[in-house]
């Protein structure tokens, strides 16, 4: 494959993730919208939102198996189409139930979308570029999400224009992937039996454990910030324009601080920077509770915060790269999605039972000492090398 070829497959990737994050980021603020003005409670809204989770989580186990015997192409079109398709029934019945099935199976297609364009990223990454690409990849995702919500105002014309809409711009950046060639992870493990699933999955917990942290943390953060702190910064005083801008400034400094972390950790090593930005980061959100009532400070706050902790999801990826051999990969990407997918369920519950009992304590403690006990467990852990654990799966296989 010549660099023309491969620079092309990255891009197609990394673009079609951005149209996923569109996506996603469309429909969060756009469903709760139709259905607060439908009469549903915030609870069973809360709810509806959390069947993307489920679908992650529901669909996880079954994921590595076909991924290895088909290859990442055939994975990410059954993906792609899935989401394209359940986008478009959307207008076809306002019904909670079925909207939530609906979202099931995006969750369920955006998984397999994302898995196996992120192990494809990582496989064919070379180690001093793996964390810029994934960097990129989390930028794409990044942008794309943050630009979805403006399309909820299309909500005005017709309840069904935004879901069209963005089921088009689908349509197209899938069609892209039959452009690109298949290929496979790498071939020299055993899928074809319980035992050996949870062999591998052991194995690379074994290896990885550490380097899933990072994307749980950032599940909890992610979810919380956009699902619990609206309603803590409300009941602080603030209003929901603040609320909005604060929310808005810490993406900002998620999206301009990606790429150039990533690069610092293909030179500094992975390990090292997440040691730096989730401390930094712990320290921002602790700082950022003394300063609730000061809203520029506290926007400044997010904004650094955003910029040390926003990467935690892409650098915990290429961490794990570093943790463990090649054919584990897709195992390795597997777990860092289930780990992000838990912590964002956990996310919304953690921060809503704090607030409504422990209302002395400050959403940003929570989010303080959550970093603050990773940068722990990443400090302590002593790592092996590659080909260490190699040589241990082997002899155990």
């Amino acid at each position: 494959m010549t660099n023309t070829d491969k620079n092309s497959r990255f891009w197609i990737l990394v673009s079609i993730v951005a149209i996923s994050g569109f996506s996603q980021g469309m429909l969060l603020p756009l469903v709760a919208i139709i259905l607060e003005h439908s009469g549903v409670s915030s609870s069973l809204n809360g709810l509806n939102a959390t069947a993307l989770y489920i679908g992650i989580l529901f669909i996880s186990p079954f994921m590595e198996h076909p991924l290895r015997k088909f290859g990442f192409k055939p994975v990410a079109i059954i993906g792609g189409l899935t989401v394209i398709i359940a986008l478009a029934l959307f207008p076809l019945w306002k019904s909670f139930w079925f909207w939530f099935i609906l979202r099931l199976f995006i969750g369920i297609g955006d998984h397999a979308l994302h898995f196996s364009t992120q192990t494809w990223i990582t496989s064919f990454s070379p180690a001093n570029k793996r964390g810029r690409n994934l960097s990129l990849y989390g930028l794409f995702f990044g942008i794309g999400f943050a630009t979805g919500p403006l399309m909820a105002p299309l909500v005005n014309i017709s309840d069904a224009l935004p879901f069209i809409v963005s089921s088009i711009f689908c349509l197209v950046g899938w069609l892209f992937l039959f452009t690109l060639k298949n290929e496979f992870p790498d071939q020299d493990i055993q899928v074809n039996s319980f035992r050996a699933t949870i062999q591998r999955f052991s194995q690379a917990w074994k290896y990885g454990w550490a380097a899933f942290l990072p994307p749980l943390a950032y599940g909890v953060l992610e979810s919380s910030l956009n699902g619990s702190f609206p309603v803590y910064a409300l009941r602080i005083g603030l209003d929901v324009k603040n609320v909005s801008i604060l929310l808005a400034s810490f993406a900002i400094g998620a999206i301009v601080f990606q790429l150039p972390l990533g690069m610092m950790s293909d030179r500094f090593g992975r390990r090292n920077v997440l040691i730096i930005i989730l401390f930094l980061g712990s320290c921002c959100f602790l700082t950022a509770s003394f300063l609730e009532q000061t809203f520029f400070a506290l926007a400044a706050c997010l904004f650094i915060a955003g910029m040390f902790v926003g990467s935690t999801f892409s650098l915990g990826i290429s961490y794990m790269a570093d943790l463990m051999p090649k054919n584990l990969f897709p195992t390795g990407n597997l777990l860092c999605g289930i780990f992000f997918s838990v912590g964002s369920l956990i996310g919304p519950t953690l921060g809503g039972m704090m607030i409504q009992y422990f209302q002395q304590i400050s959403f940003f403690h929570i989010i303080s000492v959550l970093f603050f006990i990773i940068f722990l467990a990443i400090t302590t852990k002593k790592d092996r090398s590659m080909v260490t654990a190699s040589q241990e799966i082997y002899h155990d296989m």
